[in-house]
């Protein structure tokens, strides 16, 4: 198992946060920490940028998280252009930045900075699985 049932377009098939996806579809949305500086990374990486040490551990995006930014977008990528429009955020959990999809559930009109939002699991129709922010 690895990133081949990861999103909408996937171009790798094998990763070292291979993990990632299996918590997903185990509905939780987990990232790692470095076990010797502490540095906490979204997405989660399995060798550590700040001081190159690879000893992780896994741990579950808080609850609830503050938007910080959102952008529109209106004509999507190579892949991503029938999903047009859609909303890109950064989301903060406790310091940590996440970015990601607001759902298409959330009325525009409620997408602002500052605003509630938790980060969840989603499956698209062809079986994919993906996350999304939603409004708490």
């Amino acid at each position: 198992m690895g990133f081949e049932n990861f999103g909408t377009v996937s171009f790798t098939t094998e990763a070292k946060t291979e993990e990632f996806i299996n918590y997903l579809e185990q509905g939780k949305v987990m990232t790692t920490r470095c076990k010797k500086c502490g540095s906490a990374y979204f997405p989660p990486k399995m060798d550590c940028p700040s001081c190159l040490n690879s000893d992780v551990e896994w741990f579950e995006i808080a609850d609830t998280g503050q938007l910080v930014t959102y952008t529109i977008v209106q004509y999507g990528p190579s892949g991503f252009e029938d999903e047009a429009p859609y909303t890109l955020a950064i989301a903060d959990f406790d310091g940590l930045r996440v970015f990601g999809r607001i759902s298409k559930d959330v009325d525009e009109n409620d997408i602002n900075p500052g605003i509630a939002v938790k980060v969840v699991p989603v499956k698209s129709g062809e079986g994919k699985i993906a996350y999304e922010f939603q409004k708490v």
